[in-house]
This record gives C-alpha cells, structure tokens and sequence, in this order.
C-alpha cells in the first residue's frame, strides 16, 4: 500500500519561506520520480515541481527561482523548499508519485495534501 503523507504546511506573510516534506513508503522510492502539484480554490490542479529517480528536476515558469525541490533516498522523503513566498502561491499543495518517461513526468499515487496559505 503506497502511502504519501505531507507536513510542513501553514500561514506565512509575502516574502516568507515554508519547507514542505512528504514521506513516502510502499514504493521503491530510489526508483520513482517525485513530484508537487497545487491546487487554489476555482483553478486546477497545475504541476510545481517535478525530480526524477536520475536528480534531474523541473519547475513550473511561476517558481523558477524561488522553489527548490530535493529527495533524500536513504530517507524517502521529498522536499520542496518554497522562499519570497507570494500571495498567487497560495493552494493545497500534494506530493506525488510516478514515472519519468518521454520527457514526461506522469503522477500515479497521491498525499492528501497540505494547505499553504501567504497572506499579511
């Protein structure tokens, strides 16, 4: 049973930082892709970040620069690393799971998601 959970959520002001982890287990993990997807109330879902098996990442043109997305294998867990946090980057933010293949990164398990909220 894959199971993956996210922790480091919560409120900060514009131009703050939040360092969101995700755990995961019943998986290979050495061997998956991971990944981040937000979603903010009335849009969809978009695509964060991605790092594959290989350490070779991905970012969304939005947070080219200020997101940094790591994975410590020995640990099995996945990082995202958000700084000069902006309003726009409030969402429920859910780490994920999955292939790389054909230069396409393809989700297959999903967190619950934890909300990030930059508000003053």
């Amino acid at each position: 049973q894959v199971q993956l959970v996210e922790s480091g959520g919560g409120l900060v002001q514009p131009g703050g930082s939040l360092r969101l982890s995700c755990a995961a287990s019943g998986i290979i993990f050495s061997r998956y892709s991971m990944g981040w997807y937000r979603q903010a109330p009335g849009k969809q879902r978009e695509l964060v970040a991605y790092i594959t098996s290989g350490q070779s990442t991905n970012y969304a043109d939005s947070v080219q620069g200020r997101f940094t997305i790591s994975r410590d294998n020995a640990k099995n867990t996945v990082a995202l690393q958000m700084n000069s946090l902006k309003p726009e980057d409030t969402a429920v933010y859910y780490c994920n799971s999955g292939l790389y293949q054909f230069s396409t990164y393809s989700p297959a398990y999903w967190g619950q998601g934890t909300q990030v909220t930059v508000s003053s």
